[in-house]
């Protein structure tokens, strides 16, 4: 296993969207799995993110956290793989990647804590309101196989765990539209083998 690419993780976590990323790219890495309570929070990871969260990579001695950052920096550190953006789907690829990353995430986890902007809040909030960063996401993966046309690309991992994590744990609504694309997205190989590596990890780490 190649030391170049260090991925730190815990499996109960978003560390499975980058699992998934590293399994598309083909690329060795070492993994390096962390629990909540001890490591996580040790002088030694959180000089690599100050944070104390997971996921992060260390590829050649860089630090990138953020699942998105993640998913677009590995798609350009392994070319070959072929989930980097062409000059044509490059606009909505880094649109709904970052749209996922952003304003979803924010209306999503709003949401779940009960907390509803007002009419007049909702100027302020990159989202708006939860209805309508829903409606906005359904249009998007519906729209065409993939994010962006009919190649899946690293976008997908992205946007299709944000899918997938939310139609299944509740804070998605299961609308046609996401449980035909998150079908579409996980009926890959990448995403059984990274799949099966985090759940024979799952004895060993504590839940958040």
């Amino acid at each position: 296993m190649s030391n170049d690419l260090i991925f730190y993780t815990n499996p109960m976590s978003r560390g499975q969207i980058v699992r998934w990323m590293l399994e598309e790219t083909g690329a060795p890495y070492e993994t390096h799995v962390m629990d909540y309570a001890s490591s996580m929070k040790s002088d030694e990871y959180l000089a690599i993110n100050p944070m104390g969260k997971v996921p992060a990579i260390v590829h050649r001695g860089k630090v990138v956290t953020e699942c998105a950052a993640i998913c677009a920096y590995l798609a350009e550190a392994f070319p070959e793989a072929g989930l980097a953006p062409t000059d044509g789907e490059r606009a909505d690829y880094y649109r709904w990647m970052f749209f996922a990353a952003g304003p979803l995430e924010q209306a999503v986890t709003n949401n779940f804590a009960k907390f509803e902007p007002s009419a007049e809040q909702e100027r302020s909030f990159g989202y708006g309101n939860y209805d309508l960063a829903v409606e906005t996401l359904a249009k998007a993966v519906s729209a065409h196989p993939f994010v962006t046309g009919d190649r899946f690309t690293a976008a997908d991992v992205y946007v299709g765990s944000a899918v997938t994590w939310g139609v299944a744990f509740g804070t998605l609504p299961k609308l046609d539209a996401f449980l035909a694309y998150s079908e579409r997205v996980t009926d890959r190989d990448a995403y059984r083998r990274g799949k099966d590596k985090d759940n024979a990890l799952m004895p060993q780490a504590a839940p958040a």
